[in-house]
């Protein structure tokens, strides 16, 4: 069995959670409280990648409606860029009133790059 829990596997974990908290206007500071948690150990999480305890992270990712599917089998997902990922973070942060303006404006790129290509 390989071993998929070092560090670097939580940096992008890390950063959907921080972008997740800042997204709903909660402080570091806050959010540790409500947790139980050091400032500094969440800080850990989000900025250098270090793996929370498992109710932990059960508990950040149902909070912030992140979904798992990368950090939990990272070797069946296809390859993503860093761009494609940091979307996929910020999507996740979005309500369906959001999100429907961002089909939107998603729907006019691609019906304005098929006019130009025409």
């Amino acid at each position: 069995m390989s071993n998929h829990a070092n560090s670097s596997d939580f940096l992008e974990l890390g950063q959907a959670i921080q972008d997740a908290r800042e997204k709903q206007r909660i402080t570091r500071e806050e959010l540790a409280e409500e947790l139980g948690i050091s400032a500094r150990h969440l800080q850990s999480i989000e900025k250098e990648g270090q793996n929370p305890s498992f109710p932990l992270f059960i508990q950040l990712v149902t909070m912030f409606h992140i979904s798992v599917d990368q950090y939990i089998h990272p070797d069946t997902q296809i390859e993503k860029t860093t761009l494609r990922q940091r979307l996929d973070v910020l999507l996740n942060t979005f309500d369906d009133a959001e999100l429907t303006i961002i089909a939107g404006a998603a729907h006019g790129i691609c019906k304005a790059k098929e006019q130009t290509e025409e």
